[in-house]
């Protein structure tokens, strides 16, 4: 582990980052620190070096779906280099799942700000509930699921208000209630759920 880490934070290699995260990957999944968690810190580790190198701002790069979907390739790649020291076909794979994870995020942007266009669109029918509405719509991106409770306290905003702008998005088809109470209701911004699915 500490040749690993003296590798992560070496500055004199000439390995570009990419290939760098790549081998940094496969070594720790070999060394295999824990008894517990070692994919899943594994894949923290790509998108940690990204944020830390400065080469991504915030971590919006996964390749966790990537590597589950290929789950059987994956395990046959890691395995290709420890029985015969081919490190290409592992290179090749991981590149691969760099360039598919980073095609669908770009799509998923792409989503995102075409459903923030039709929601805006939708809100201007609220006349001047439409400043509230657009509060309470940032909100939902930061908490797609959640109640009027905690929407109230975030906007600084009673819960009656926000209850009938709550029903003025179910209306709008913004919001779905998912508990079908009159009380403790609980609200999920679907569209933009679905969009991560």
């Amino acid at each position: 582990m500490s040749d690993l880490e003296q590798f992560i934070h070496s500055e004199n290699s000439n390995l570009p980052h990419l290939i760098k995260i790549a081998i940094l990957h496969y070594q720790f999944e070999t060394i295999h620190p824990f008894l517990d968690g070692n994919g899943r810190i594994g894949r923290l580790l790509i998108t940690l070096y990204l944020v830390g190198t400065g080469l991504l701002v915030k971590p919006t790069l996964y390749l966790s779906d990537f590597l589950e979907k290929n789950k059987e390739h994956y395990y046959d790649n890691l395995t290709v280099v420890r029985t015969k020291n081919d490190l290409v076909q592992w290179l090749k794979f991981f590149l691969e799942g760099i360039r598919v994870t980073a095609e669908n995020s770009i799509q998923t942007f792409k989503e995102i700000i075409a459903l923030r266009a039709s929601v805006e669109n939708k809100i201007i029918s609220l006349g001047k509930k439409q400043v509230l509405a657009k509060n309470v719509i940032h909100y939902l991106y930061s908490q797609p699921i959640t109640d009027m409770q905690s929407i109230a306290s975030a906007t600084n905003v009673s819960v009656p208000t926000i209850s009938r702008i709550l029903n003025d998005f179910i209306k709008l088809e913004i919001l779905i209630e998912l508990t079908g109470f009159k009380r403790n209701r609980v609200f999920a911004f679907e569209q933009y759920l679905k969009l991560f699915r």
